[in-house]
């Protein structure tokens, strides 16, 4: 059995080849594919695997950009981190899904599916059963969180939040007064528990909030340069894949 992986954590691909070598010796990973743009020009060029697993949110963009710009093939086993209720609508479709951390027992039975997904026209039509799904699911976005500080914990509405950043893996909190707060958390986590109308992840490292964009520039390559109303550590760059997502999405969330 053929397979490719896209995975933009190192580790998490890591895990999950290793798993799924134990599971089948006789598979064979084709790839691991790190992004939405990547991804692209890989399903374009090679010929279509046994079985896709794809990570939902991946560091320039939600996987579901990738079928908008290639046809692929193969059967779609979903990973992601969103908890079991939002993810209710998967089961309802007959698309499967691993749910991070993935353990050995959910892979097992998401491979033992793989012939219940075999044409084009299924993935065609379950990818856009389930992008209506999760948005239709009401997943209960955040509206506070909760600062630890000392010995007590500070809520933060998060219409305060300018913008998200990780710096040595410890997400920073940046409000629009200025002050930073830090989370134990990664920006996959945090992207699944904030309005997506509200935030954007921009890059591997930034998330920026819709309130906080002054304006943007064409930069080299297709990509674009945001500029937000508050300093930032370095310039926020969107990808050439991510730029007509990050345009749309601006654009249908002007108040």
């Amino acid at each position: 059995m053929k397979i490719v992986i896209v995975e933009d954590e190192f580790v998490a691909a890591q895990n999950l080849e290793r798993m799924i070598q134990e599971v089948d010796g006789s598979t064979e990973i084709l790839a691991v594919l790190q992004s939405v743009e990547e991804s692209v020009e890989w399903f374009s060029i090679n010929a279509s695997p046994d079985v896709v697993f794809m990570d939902i949110h991946l560091a320039d963009g939600d996987v579901f950009s990738v079928f908008e710009e290639v046809e692929i093939l193969s059967p779609i086993i979903f990973t992601t981190a969103y908890d079991e209720y939002a993810l209710k609508a998967f089961e309802v479709n007959s698309i499967d899904y691993l749910l991070k951390p993935i353990i050995r027992q959910d892979l097992e039975r998401a491979m033992n599916k793989l012939t219940s997904l075999t044409s084009q026209q299924n993935n065609r039509e379950l990818v856009s059963q389930i992008m209506q799904s999760m948005h239709e699911s009401k997943i209960p976005y955040k509206r506070h969180f909760l600062i630890p500080n000392k010995d007590k914990l500070t809520p933060l509405p998060v219409d305060e939040i300018a913008y998200i950043y990780t710096e040595y893996k410890i997400a920073k909190i940046i409000c629009f007064n200025q002050k930073t707060f830090s989370l134990d958390s990664s920006l996959d986590e945090l992207m699944g528990q904030l309005n997506p109308a509200q935030f954007f992840r921009a890059n591997r490292q930034y998330i920026v909030s819709h309130r906080a964009i002054e304006d943007m520039s064409v930069w080299f390559g297709g990509k674009l340069a945001v500029n937000l109303s508050v300093e930032t550590p370095e310039r926020i760059i969107v990808s050439r894949a991510r730029n007509r997502d990050f345009k749309n999405w601006y654009m249908d969330n002007i108040l």
